[in-house]
């Protein structure tokens, strides 16, 4: 096996910034790095030294991740909304009232379960691309 050249002085990496991860993100950076040939270290300099060249794309990401979850906590509330009028509705039928927006917020269940499992399935679409 061929020893690698040695960086000359000037370009020697002397910084060594940490970072914490869980077992599912080392893991998954320890096989992009088995699966690149290169060790743990060397790929996570690479990675970041891209990242950092190309600001435009990796703020693009981080935008889009931070979008994910704004749309994520909207979609927690405008459920928990139509949960307290499916429980209104509820109440009112077993309290024998005729209740004739009952097939509205019905509807707006369908709507709301729809567009989480579409943006949802779009989600898990596009990470499986990138990743």
């Amino acid at each position: 096996m061929r020893q690698r050249e040695r960086l000359r002085d000037e370009n020697k990496r002397m910084r060594q910034p940490s970072c914490r991860m869980n077992d599912d993100e080392y893991q998954l950076l320890v096989r992009a790095a088995s699966v690149c040939r290169m060790s743990v270290a060397s790929f996570l300099a690479h990675a970041a030294l891209k990242a950092a060249r190309d600001l435009d794309r990796t703020a693009a990401e981080i935008a889009t991740e931070r979008e994910v979850l704004t749309e994520l906590f909207a979609v927690r509330r405008h459920l928990g909304q139509i949960g307290n009028n499916l429980n209104q509705v509820a109440k009112a039928t077993n309290a024998g009232a005729d209740v004739p927006h009952a097939p509205a917020v019905l509807d707006a269940v369908h709507r709301a379960a729809k567009r989480v499992e579409t943006f949802t399935q779009h989600y898990l679409d596009t990470e499986n691309h990138v990743a």
